[in-house]
């Protein structure tokens, strides 16, 4: 079963491969009307988590950003790893 995980908790996520992408298509059409209250830009990060469980392409796009968030993080807090190339 597909399921999201933020740090120590598991958010899972519906069987179903059509309504996966409709719940993550309407997190980001309503990151698209962010200027709303309660709907905001946090909803896109989410939608595309939610969709990368059924989409490589979008899944290779999370995985790198995860990678650069992460070494960011690292460089900020000074434990960045030396970079080779």
């Amino acid at each position: 079963m597909p399921s999201i995980r933020f740090g120590k908790r598991t958010v899972k996520l519906p069987e179903s491969r059509p309504l996966r992408i409709g719940i993550g298509g309407a997190f980001i059409a309503g990151g698209i009307f962010s200027f709303l209250p309660v709907l905001g830009i946090w909803m896109l990060p989410i939608g595309l988590i939610v969709l990368s469980h059924d989409f490589p392409r979008i899944r290779r796009f999370r995985r790198q950003s995860e990678v650069k968030l992460a070494r960011r993080w690292a460089r900020f807090r000074g434990r960045a790893p030396v970079d080779q190339g």
